[in-house]
């Protein structure tokens, strides 16, 4: 059984001394070392939480960029079109007015040979309607 003599307080003394050793030893150091370990992550979630929120900025940045260069694509090819189809216009334009010209012009001169043929038929058709005459009624007329 446990006697209560002057061991015990003897004992708690001891007890005492080796806790403020401890304290001052090993306690103190190690809340210190701990203490400072939280400060290093917290500045380093700090940090990090930063560094997050420039990379997302510099996304949107780069998206907006993106999105911008997209749309001034898209209007260079609206315009690249527009052009296009204006010089298609103007080309078949110059095409048909081409076209409608040589067609006149064919056109003129198939009449012209077609007026050429007919007075050289009717001067022909003279001498050859007095030619049949002649062969059908067997004299000449």
């Amino acid at each position: 059984m446990i006697e209560l003599d002057g061991t015990l307080v003897l004992q708690f003394v001891n007890f005492m001394i080796l806790m403020v050793v401890l304290n001052a030893l090993l306690f103190k150091p190690l809340r210190a070392a701990l203490k400072a370990r939280k400060e290093t992550i917290e500045g380093s979630k700090a940090k990090v939480q930063d560094i997050d929120e420039q990379v997302q900025a510099q996304i949107a940045r780069y998206d907006a960029q993106l999105q911008e260069a997209r749309q001034q694509g898209g209007q260079e090819r609206a315009a690249l079109r527009k052009t296009g189809q204006e010089e298609e216009v103007r080309i078949l334009g110059e095409a048909n007015r081409c076209a409608a010209e040589r067609l006149q012009t064919i056109t003129a001169q198939i009449q012209d040979e077609a007026n050429s043929a007919r007075k050289a038929l009717r001067g022909e058709t003279e001498a050859l309607a007095k030619e049949i005459a002649g062969k059908v009624l067997g004299r000449a007329v």
